[in-house]
Formats: C-alpha cells, structure tokens, sequence
C-alpha cells in the first residue's frame, strides 16, 4: 500500500500464544507502537491463536499485562475499541472460509494429499540437485476423481494456493529497499491445514487487509512470506499494507535470540526488577538509531521514531547496556516506585521508606539491592567478613573511643563528626573514613556517608561504633 497522507497510520502487533513475551517478540510490539503513537495512528494488537494444540489462554492474558506494564497500549483489539474485530484469529474461522470457497470456486487452489515424509524426500532431493526447495505440485494436476477417491478413503487434504508462474513480484520494503521474487521460485504453499484452520500465510495477511493495517514491521525472517502473501492479497481482490523487515537481535554469543527466549522473558526480567522505561529504551535501540543517547519517555521514543533509520544489519542485546538503562531508570524514578520493591519482611523502620530509598537509590539497580541495603542498614548488626574485621581491629579500639566521645558531643552532620574522630585519634584519609565506613554499613563502599548518617540517627550509629569498639579489641 502506497503511502497516503491522506489514509490514517495503523500498525499491529499479533503474536501467538504459545509462550511469553521474549524481547525479540517485544521489540517488535514496540517499534509498531512507535511508529503509530508517532503519527497519531493506530497501534492494533491481534491474537493469532489458530494453533489450537500450543496456543493458551493464559498466555493471551499474560502477553496483554506485560503490553499495559509496558505501557504499550493498543487503540484496537482484545478489551478495547475496534468494529474489524473479533481479534482472536481462533473466532475468525466463518470469515475465512468464506475467503477459501472464493479461492475454490476460480480453482485457484486445490487440495493436497502429500505426506509430510514425501515432502521432506523432494526438499531434500531438490537441495541436492542445487534448486531451491519448494512444493514440486505433486498434487496441482489431480483430477476431480482423484480427489474424490483419497476424500472416500478418509484421507485430509491441505489446500495449496496456486502460485502463478512466470511473475516477478515487487514490493518497496520500508527497511531493505525495492525487494525482488520470481514466482518460479516459489512453490504452491499451504493456506489451509489438514484440520481445517487457516495457516499463517493466510489468516495473517487476510486479516491485516481486512483490519485496514497499513504498515506491518516484522523480523526479517518473514521476508521470504511477503510475496507470497501479496500474491493471495491480490488474488483476493485484498489491499496489502506495506511491509518493512527489521533485523533479528543476536545475543551476546552471536546467536539467535529466541533460542535463549526462556532467559530473556519479560516476566523474568519483571521480575527481578527491569522497570519499564529502561526496557523501552533499551528495545528502541537495537536496530534503531536516535541521534539523542539520553533516557526517553514513551512519548519522546514515538515522536522521533522513523524507519528510514532502521537498520539492516543484526541488533545484538547487550546485558550491560541494558543495565546501563535501568540504572538511568532507577535514578529517574520516584521514591514511591522504589520502596514499592521492598521485601515486606526487610528490617525497614515504619516509615523510613522513603529515606533508605534516598539514601541508596545511587547503589542499586534491582529490589535484591535495595532490600540488601535494608538488611545491612537496619539490621541490628551489620554483616562483616574476616577481610572487613581485620580492617576494623587494624583501626582499634581507641579509634572508635575517640569516635564514640565525639558522638556524645552532637554533632549534626556526618563531616563534622568525621573531621572531629580525625583530630580526636589522629587518623585521616582512608585510616579514618573506611572504618567509620565498615562500622557504620559493613561495607567499604556504597552510598554518601552523610546519607547514611541522617538514615541510622544518633542511636544507631552509637550503637554500631560500640559494636566495632568491641570487635576491634577481641
């Protein structure tokens, strides 16, 4: 479909239930909401359920929470507006047969009786012999008694649609430019199984036609589909929309990403605590360039997204630059998103909350950090390791002596007391702030230690500085 200034954006997402969101199948959930919510279009989400043997409700009611927790809401479709519905492919069933007795009645199918071992031997002896594989038409030139006889016998039949030889196909693609297929390469491909549904090739780019879609972005995997689908769309009488093919994203190994699909769910990385934006940004990114490398809402994401700047060459998911994401997420969020993440069973003083949140939000990506740092701050003795004990018998007992008179004398703020300890015992540098540091969170590195002089209180810190005191001289 020519671009039109004049025809509205719209752009679908319809993936098959079989399993959860991964973020290859995310990512292109995202770049057609993007294109949509940029042109003040359409984003359409489709459900093509029509493998009865591996498609599962829950997983339609799973993939349609992770698009809300996303924030990838769609305009038309399942619980939401739409008159081209119903959007469950599986509820679609008279409608496309009614599109097959159309293809039937100008003979431009015909039923196939191959088995699935003869179409496997004639591939094979097809690549052997260095032609591409494709259905020899075994069954193209059965007579109506031949058909007859196989459908007494009780066997079932595919339907094949009848490629036209002799054809150039042609399409513009949004991504790879001016794309090229001779119909003498493609064999006649099935567009009804032996069950009865319709297979992908059909109920995906009749629905497209009939939903008014007008771009499709998908995995370059499809790009061999599309001729074949423009071929029934025109022998259906059906507007295509266009068609742009966007590269698969590798992993860190170099291979492809769906393999390790159960390691990079969506709800995996829910749960441990990826939150939205740094998902997004993230996803945008991989094979899509924007000029501007800082974190963009949704909106932002949309308004300067363009496919002219998608890319064809692999996207390969990094782990760390998807960290890098959160991390610019987590200091971006409010407090309120990050106490959420807290462990009800943490050792947080009622209302402190928020405190710790600010207090550590610079030393955490993910709520096991956070809830770390609530177990180290408030728990009643912070955890030590011989290294750290070492440390703190090396600084001695006089040290935290001195620390604890300087306690006693109130000072407000974490530098004063620290310059008052330095002058008190004489130590200064790393000999005074990394065992005022160990005895105060356990560790020795993490948040300001200011922040963690207004988070404990004065009762706290005495507390811990006895506690290293007595640890020292052991």
């Amino acid at each position: 479909m020519p671009e039109d200034a004049d025809i509205a954006m719209k752009t679908r997402f319809a993936p098959s239930p079989t399993g959860h969101l991964h973020l290859g199948n995310l990512r292109t959930a995202l770049f057609n909401a993007l294109a949509a919510r940029g042109q003040g279009g359409t984003f359409l989400l489709r459900i093509e359920d029509t493998d009865a043997e591996r498609s599962r409700a829950e997983y339609t009611r799973d993939l349609m929470e992770d698009l809300r927790w996303l924030g990838l809401h769609w305009q038309e479709g399942p619980e939401a507006d739409g008159t081209a519905g119903p959007y469950l492919q599986s509820q679609r069933g008279e409608l496309y047969a009614t599109y097959f007795r159309s293809l039937e009645e100008r003979g431009l199918v015909y039923p196939c009786f191959c088995s699935d071992q003869s179409l496997r031997l004639a591939r094979k002896a097809q690549m052997a012999a260095g032609q591409p594989p494709r259905y020899p038409g075994t069954c193209a030139r059965l007579t109506p008694e031949e058909v007859q006889e196989r459908l007494a016998r009780g066997e079932r039949p595919t339907l094949r649609f009848r490629v036209p030889r002799g054809r150039t196909v042609v399409f513009e693609d949004r991504v790879r430019g001016l794309q090229r297929f001779a119909t003498d390469d493609i064999g006649d491909f099935i567009i009804r199984r032996s069950d009865g549904t319709p297979s992908f090739f059909f109920s995906n780019a009749v629905d497209d036609a009939l939903m008014g879609v007008t771009l499709v972005l998908r995995g370059e995997d499809h790009i061999a589909n599309t001729p074949r689908q423009l071929l029934l769309l025109e022998a259906l009488g059906l507007t295509a929309p266009d068609y742009g093919h966007i590269s698969l994203i590798l992993d860190e190994d170099g291979g492809p990403l769906s393999k390790r699909s159960g390691a990079l769910s969506l709800r995996q990385l829910h749960r441990q605590g990826y939150l939205p934006l740094a998902l997004l940004n993230h996803l945008a990114r991989l094979g899509h360039v924007y000029e501007d490398d800082g974190l963009m809402d949704l909106d932002t994401l949309a308004a300067r997204f363009d496919t002219a700047r998608l890319g064809r060459a692999p996207a390969r998911h990094d782990a760390a630059q998807l960290d890098h994401w959160q991390r610019l997420a987590v200091a971006a969020a409010p407090d309120a998103a990050l106490v959420a993440w807290l462990d009800p069973e943490a050792p947080v003083p009622a209302g402190q909350g928020g405190a710790l949140v600010a207090a550590v939000r610079d030393n955490i990506l993910f709520p096991a950090d956070l809830n770390a740092w609530a177990r180290r701050l408030f728990a009643p003795e912070p955890p030590l390791d011989e290294a750290q004990r070492g440390a703190l018998r090396e600084a001695g007992a006089a040290f935290f002596d001195a620390a604890l008179a300087v306690l006693e004398e109130g000072p407000e703020a974490f530098p004063d007391f620290a310059k008052a300890v330095g002058r008190a015992s004489g130590h200064k540098g790393k000999g005074l702030y990394m065992p005022l540091r160990l005895a105060l969170t356990g560790v020795p590195h993490g948040p300001e230690m200011h922040r963690v002089w207004d988070l404990l209180g004065p009762e706290r810190v005495r507390r811990r500085l006895e506690q290293a005191r007595d640890l020292s001289a052991a």
